[in-house]
C-alpha cells in the first residue's frame, strides 16, 4: 500500500541533528549532511569564484581586493565588539601602520611583498597593541572615541613632523606583479581569519571573551587578568587591519596619509550592521554589499554618505539583527517529512 502523508510528519531539519548532542553531529541521511554543508559551501565557493566571474572586467577584479581589505577590517571590528566587548574606530590606524610599515621594508631594505606582508601584519599588530594598551581599562563610547583618535593623531603628526613622505607619502613600491596572487591572497586571508576566529570562539579562550564582555568584573574575580585577553582581542583585530594595509600599499604602490582616513574605520561598522553583528560572516556579506554601491556612487561625491546613511536607516528600522542573523533564523526553519 503506498505510504500516505498520515504516515509521517514534518519536522524541523535541524532539529534532527541538533537533539542528539549540542557539539557532536551523527549525520545519518544526506538532507543532513547538505543541510550543514551547503551554507560554507556557498560562502568558501563564491568568494573563491568572484575572480573568475568578473574575469572579463579588470576594475571590478579590482574592486573585489577592496572588498577583501574592507572585509578583514570588518570581521576585526565584529570580533572585537561582539566578542570581547571592546568598539574600536581605529580601522584607519590599523592600515595605516600596516601600510607604512609594508612601504618602509619594501623601499628601504629592499624587501620583496612576499616578505614585507607577513613582517607588517604580525609586527603591525604588537605595535598597534602596545599603543592600545594604556586604553584597555576603558569600555564602550569612551574606548571607541579614543580609539576614533589614533587614526586622526598619526596623519596629522607625518604631516606635522614631514616625516615617511609627509603629504606626498611613500612612492615606489613594489607591486604584487600577478594580480592573480593579489586577489587570492586576499581572499586566502579573509577565508582563515573567519575560521581562526569561529573556530577560536568555541574553544575555553571563546568563552573567557564573552565572559569579558558580558561582565569583565567577575571574570577578573576569578583571577583571570582580562587586561591580556582585551589585549588579545586588540591584537587580533589590529592584525587583520594591518595585513588589509599591508596589502594595500603593494596594490597602490604607494602609502600616504588617506590609508589613515576614517572611511576604513566607518564602512566596516557599517558592514557589520548590515552583515549581521556577532556572526563574523556577515560582516564580509555587509562588505560584498556596501563597497560595489560605493564604487558605483563614486562619480555622486559627498552623496555617497547620504547613501550610506539611508541604507543604515533602513536596516537599523527593519532589519535589525542583519542579514546574516536573518538568513540564519529562515533557513533553520526548513522541515522535512519523516516516518511516524
Amino acid at each position: 500500500m503506498a505510504e500516505t502523508t498520515q504516515d509521517r510528519r514534518k519536522e524541523r531539519l535541524d532539529r534532527g541533528i541538533k537533539v542528539r548532542t549540542d557539539s557532536v553531529y551523527a549525520i545519518s541521511h544526506w538532507q543532513e549532511m547538505t543541510y550543514m554543508l551547503a551554507p560554507r559551501l556557498v560562502f568558501i565557493l563564491g568568494l573563491l569564484a568572484l575572480p573568475l566571474i568578473l574575469s572579463f572586467f579588470p576594475y571590478w577584479q579590482r574592486v573585489i581586493s577592496i572588498v577583501c581589505i574592507y572585509a578583514l577590517l570588518a570581521v576585526g571590528f565584529d570580533f572585537l565588539a561582539n566578542h570581547v566587548g571592546l568598539v574600536s574606530l581605529g580601522g584607519g590606524f590599523y592600515v595605516g601602520v600596516g601600510a607604512y610599515m609594508a612601504a618602509l621594508l619594501n623601499l628601504k631594505f629592499g624587501l620583496p611583498p612576499v616578505v614585507t606582508v607577513p613582517i607588517a601584519t604580525f609586527a603591525g599588530g604588537v605595535f598597534c597593541t602596545l599603543l592600545f594598551l594604556p586604553c584597555l581599562p576603558l569600555r564602550g563610547v569612551y574606548f571607541a572615541i579614543v580609539s576614533l583618535m589614533f587614526p586622526l593623531l598619526a596623519g596629522r603628526v607625518i604631516e606635522a613632523l614631514d616625516i615617511f613622505g609627509g603629504t606626498d607619502g611613500l612612492l615606489g613600491v613594489e607591486s604584487f606583479g600577478n594580480p592573480w596572487v593579489e586577489r587570492y591572497l586576499l581572499i586566502g586571508s579573509v577565508l582563515v581569519a573567519v575560521f581562526v576566529l569561529r573556530r577560536l570562539l568555541i574553544e575555553d579562550v571563546g568563552l573567557v571573551f564573552r565572559g569579558v564582555k558580558d561582565n569583565d568584573q567577575a571574570v577578573k574575580a576569578s583571577a583571570i587578568n582580562i587586561t591580556v585577553y582585551k589585549a588579545l582581542g586588540v591584537y587580533f583585530a589590529s592584525t587583520l587591519g594591518c595585513l588589509g594595509g599591508a596589502c594595500l600599499t603593494h596594490i597602490y604602490m604607494w602609502a600616504g596619509l588617506s590609508q589613515f582616513a576614517l572611511d576604513y574605520s566607518i564602512i566596516p561598522i557599517a558592514a557589520t550592521v548590515v552583515g549581521g553583528g556577532g556572526t563574523l560572516i556577515g560582516s564580509v556579506l555587509g562588505c560584498l554589499i556596501l563597497v560595489p554601491i560605493s564604487e558605483m556612487l563614486r562619480d555622486f561625491g559627498t552623496l555617497r554618505i547620504a547613501v550610506y546613511a539611508l541604507i543604515l536607516t533602513a536596516f537599523i528600522v527593519y532589519k535589525s539583527e542583519g542579514l546574516m542573523n536573518y538568513g540564519a533564523r529562515k533557513y533553520e526553519q526548513f522541515e522535512r517529512w519523516v516516518r511516524i
